[in-house]
């Protein structure tokens, strides 16, 4: 006979779950681009002056940085922010992130897209897991 291995079932607060899935993204979202660079055409772009038909000025720059940055400051947020504001900000950015990575990856090659399809499931949990959060149940009675 052979003794089966218990393992503890405990739950992994909503938070945690939500700020690691952003971390998540991030990774993936820095890697595509980054094997971006090792790309020819993109390269070209780069030298050029321009980044997907955009030009390439401090304006574009500072757009980028908030673009990065919003998610990069969810990873901390998820865990401090009220349950019904922390609901809304992950669900309304979840979304919106999800599309705009959408809407870039059409046209891309195929790694681009992979990690593109990998950012959206992620995104797609962080929707997942901030529409179900958990209700608060009230304390048992001792009575």
């Amino acid at each position: 006979m052979t003794a089966e291995t218990k393992f503890d079932p405990s739950k992994v607060n909503v938070r945690i779950k939500i700020s690691a899935l952003w971390a998540s993204m991030l990774f993936v979202f820095v890697y595509i681009d980054l094997f971006s660079l090792y790309r020819p055409d993109f390269r070209a772009d780069l030298e050029a002056g321009e980044i997907a038909g955009f030009t390439v000025n401090q304006s574009f720059l500072l757009g980028a940085t908030a673009y990065v940055v919003i998610p990069s400051l969810m990873v901390f947020l998820a865990l401090i922010l009220r349950p019904r504001v922390n609901r809304i900000a992950n669900v309304a950015l979840g979304i919106l992130y999800g599309l705009t990575i959408f809407v870039g990856a059409i046209g891309e090659w195929n790694y681009y897209i992979f990690g593109s399809v990998i950012e959206v499931a992620l995104l797609a949990a962080i929707v997942f897991y901030a529409w179900t959060w958990p209700k608060e149940t009230p304390p048992a009675s001792t009575t």
